[in-house]
């Protein structure tokens, strides 16, 4: 059942841990308090990141809302987030799924439950609507085909090239965590063992092909990344702007991770109502298509892509072997300490 909201309680709308729970009925007084805030602050929302200018534009332009964001990575917005308390600057923040619950357990967060909430899969969210996924990234392959003349089709074939490996920066950049537990279910581990994937980086290492380079487009354009470990609409959109015909993007096709980000509230948001506008409206089917057409993946498969939208994105079948985190609080658990093992038992081994 969907709880209903007065007006005055929306205008102040609680910051305790109890979900609030948006009514259609009440929608309209949910924009009326977020006119009245008139800004909206993110962290992690950058314009390029799956798409999220068309978001930001449509915001302002039906709602009046002024935004902007600080990019940064998503153990850096739940510290920002902690740090700042009562002086936030930041109203919300789009974190890897493994930082949900981390969010939630530091006390970060406030609980907003969306209209489409019954429409996100159980394992996308949590109970309380403190976090859910917006849209989902399933871990994929882009190799530059000018560097590459054989790109590799699975985990096992990379190490049966000569070309070097980016994965990112393991034990902060969500993104490059979730390469290694991806690389991990398609090994034969999981949320508690990634040794599997740690052993083939350190292989990696040791024959001196792990590169340091970061992933970015700005690197794949220059041609200093031969192939990485990316999300799909990180890998796809990269593509699309540098040079289609440059570059392949695939997923591995032993196993993969689908994943995803997740809003998050600020639980001392200076502007809450227009925060919890926001997700509303990232969640409607106007968002979900805006995320699409940054290449990210709805979390609603009830909303209906428009053709050219779906022609950005790969082909279905290539995802039938991903699958999702199934105990987040073993992976937490691995992620609190993939920075020291990563050091550990990979970056040991690397070639200066």
């Amino acid at each position: 059942m969907h709880k209903i909201l007065k007006i005055s309680s929306l205008l102040t709308l609680s910051l305790s841990s109890s979900a609030i729970f948006a009514a259609d009925a009440d929608i309209a007084a949910l924009e009326q308090a977020a006119r009245n805030e008139g800004k909206l602050y993110s962290v992690g929302m950058p314009d390029s990141w799956a798409n999220w200018k068309d978001t930001w534009q449509d915001l302002g332009n039906q709602y009046g809302l002024k935004h902007q964001d600080t990019d940064m990575s998503s153990a850096q917005e739940i510290a920002k987030f902690a740090a700042e308390k009562d002086n936030a600057t930041a109203d919300i923040g789009d974190v890897g799924a493994a930082f949900g619950p981390i969010a939630l357990r530091q006390g970060v967060t406030q609980a907003y439950k969306p209209t489409t909430w019954e429409q996100i899969p159980d394992w996308a969210k949590d109970q309380d609507g403190h976090w859910m996924l917006g849209y989902t990234g399933t871990i994929a392959f882009i190799v530059n085909n000018e560097l590459i003349h054989k790109a590799p089709a699975s985990w096992q074939d990379l190490l049966d090239g000569d070309y070097q490996v980016t994965v990112g920066d393991v034990g902060v950049a969500a993104q490059a965590n979730s390469a290694v537990l991806a690389a991990a279910f398609a090994l034969g581990g999981d949320e508690s063992n990634i040794k599997p994937a740690l052993d083939l980086f350190a292989k990696l290492a040791k024959q001196g092909r792990l590169s340091p380079v970061d992933p970015n487009i700005a690197n794949l354009e220059k041609g200093e990344v031969e192939m990485a470990i990316l999300w799909d609409f990180n890998a796809l959109n990269y593509r699309d702007q540098i040079d289609p015909k440059r570059f392949s993007v695939l997923i591995p096709s032993d196993g993969s991770l689908i994943s995803g980000y997740t809003t998050i509230i600020n639980k001392y948001a200076k502007h809450p109502n227009a925060a919890k506008l926001a997700r509303e409206y990232i969640l409607s089917d106007a968002g979900q298509v805006n995320l699409a057409r940054g290449y990210a993946r709805p979390i609603r498969s009830q909303v209906t892509l428009p053709e050219d939208v779906k022609a950005k994105l790969l082909p279905e079948d290539m995802y039938a072997i991903a699958r999702p985190i199934s105990d987040h609080d073993e992976w937490e658990k691995s992620t609190r300490t993939l920075s020291r093992q990563w050091q550990s038992a990979v970056l040991i081994h690397q070639k200066r």
